[in-house]
C-alpha cells in the first residue's frame, strides 16, 4: 500500500453526524476526515456507498459452528479458524472477541477442546499476518462446572484475553430457568426421560456444591488485571445486585426487561444480541432486543451466533429511528471497542487505527463490498 491513501465521494457515518467526504489514511491509521470530494489523483471513489469503522465483536461464537460444521462432524481446527476469520473479516468485523467455553456441564465436551485448540491456533496464525481480522479472547466461563478453574488457570494470563463472562448454564437458572424446556432441549439430544431428570438432579447439586467457590475464585484470579468482566443471561435483579457488588461492569444477554433496568440502574453495560434484533426476537423466547433497545437500556450488540448481523443490526437500528445511525454504529464499534479496552479503534477519527467497511444498500439490506484493517484491504 502507499504511504498514503485517500478513500473519496463516500458517506461517511462518523461519530456524530453522517456526511458526504473523504478520509485520508497513512501508516495504517486515519490521518485526515474532511467534507466533499478530494481531487487528489489516484483518490479510491467509493461511488457514494457508505464507509462505517470496521466492527468490534466482543462475542462471538462463530468458530465452534467452523468446528462442527454437522453433528459428530469435527473438522481440522486451524483450517477452522482460518475459515472463521475469513467469515468474520467478509461480515465487515476487523476486531473479534473469540468467545471461547471453559468448563463443562456435561452435554458439550468438545467445547473444551475448541476452547484448547483455539488458543493454539491464535497463538500460531496471530503472528504470521494470514488472519484478516484482529483476534483476542473473551473466555466464557461456566461456573458450576467441575473443570472451570483447571482451564482458566491455562489462559488466565494470556495476553489476548480482553473479557471474561461468568457463565451459569444449569436447570433452573438463567437461559435455563424453565425447566420443561430444558428437558425438551435434552430430549432432543437422544436422553430418554429417565436420563434427563437424572442429569437434571446431579447438575443442581453440583451448582450448590461448587458455583460459589468457584465463583470467588474466579474473580479473586483475575482481579486487578485490566480485564472487562461480565456476567450472562441475567434474569433477576437479585443476580444484578451481586454481580455489582463483586465489580462486574458488564450485562451480557440479560434475558429479561428487570434485569436489564437493574444493570443500568447500578451502572453495568448492556450487551444485547445482533442476531435477536436482525430476526425480530429471541431464539429461545427471552426478551426482545428492540424492546431492550426502546427503553434505552442496550448499549452494545454482539454477534453471538451470526457475524454479519453486526452490520445489519446497525443499519436496522437506524432504519427504524431506534437511535441514528451514528449512534447504531457506535454500538458495534466504539463502544464495543472502549469495552474491551481498545480505544485505538471505533471510530472514523484522525488517530484511529484504519479499520473501515464499505457498505451499499440493497433496498434495506447492507452489504459489506470491500474491507480495510489497519489501512490493509482484506476484503
Amino acid at each position: 500500500m502507499s504511504p498514503e491513501t485517500v478513500f473519496s465521494n463516500a458517506v461517511l457515518v462518523l461519530p456524530d453526524a453522517v456526511v458526504s467526504g473523504t478520509v485520508v489514511v497513512r501508516g495504517g491509521k486515519i490521518a485526515d476526515v474532511q467534507r466533499g470530494r478530494s481531487r487528489v489523483a489516484g483518490a479510491i471513489d467509493l461511488d457514494g456507498d457508505y464507509l462505517i469503522p470496521g466492527a468490534v465483536d466482543v462475542h462471538t461464537d462463530n468458530l465452534e459452528r467452523q468446528v462442527l460444521p454437522r453433528t459428530h462432524a469435527r473438522w481440522p481446527s486451524r483450517s477452522a479458524m482460518v475459515a472463521h476469520d475469513a467469515q468474520c473479516a467478509a461480515a465487515g468485523v476487523t476486531t473479534i472477541l473469540d468467545a471461547l467455553c471453559l468448563g463443562d456441564l456435561g452435554f458439550d465436551t468438545g467445547r473444551i477442546q475448541t476452547f484448547y485448540d483455539g488458543v493454539a491456533d491464535l497463538d500460531a496464525l496471530a503472528p504470521t499476518g494470514l488472519l484478516k481480522s484482529e483476534h483476542y479472547l473473551h473466555l466464557r466461563c461456566e461456573i458450576p462446572a467441575l473443570d472451570t478453574m483447571a482451564c482458566l488457570d491455562t489462559v488466565a494470563d494470556h495476553p489476548l484475553v480482553r473479557m471474561i463472562s461468568l457463565m451459569d448454564h444449569s436447570p433452573g437458572v438463567g437461559q435455563y430457568a424453565n425447566i420443561e424446556y430444558y428437558r425438551k432441549l435434552r430430549r432432543s439430544s437422544g436422553l430418554d426421560e429417565a436420563a434427563v431428570d437424572r442429569r437434571i438432579a446431579e447438575l443442581q447439586a453440583q451448582r450448590a456444591r461448587v458455583r460459589d467457590p468457584h465463583r470467588r475464585a474466579l474473580l479473586d484470579r483475575v482481579q486487578g488485571k485490566g480485564i472487562a468482566l461480565a456476567s450472562h443471561d441475567d434474569r433477576t435483579v437479585e443476580e444484578i445486585a451481586e454481580n455489582a457488588r463483586d465489580g462486574i461492569t458488564i450485562s451480557e444477554f440479560p434475558v429479561t426487561m428487570e434485569a436489564a433496568e437493574a444493570a443500568k440502574n447500578a451502572g453495568m453495560q448492556v450487551i444485547s444480541g445482533a442476531p435477536n434484533l436482525v430476526r425480530g426476537g429471541s431464539h429461545s423466547g427471552n426478551i426482545a432486543a428492540a424492546d431492550l433497545l426502546r427503553a434505552g437500556w442496550v448499549d452494545v450488540f454482539a454477534s453471538d451466533y451470526v457475524p454479519p448481523a453486526l452490520i445489519e443490526a446497525a443499519f436496522r437500528v437506524a432504519r427504524e429511528g431506534l437511535a441514528g445511525l451514528p449512534e447504531a454504529v457506535a454500538m458495534i464499534s466504539s463502544r464495543p471497542a472502549a469495552m474491551s479496552g481498545l480505544l485505538d479503534r471505533g471510530s472514523l477519527a484522525c488517530g484511529q487505527r484504519a479499520d473501515m467497511v464499505r457498505v451499499r444498500l440493497h433496498e434495506t439490506l447492507p452489504v459489506v463490498r470491500q474491507v480495510w484493517c489497519a489501512g490493509e484491504r482484506t476484503i
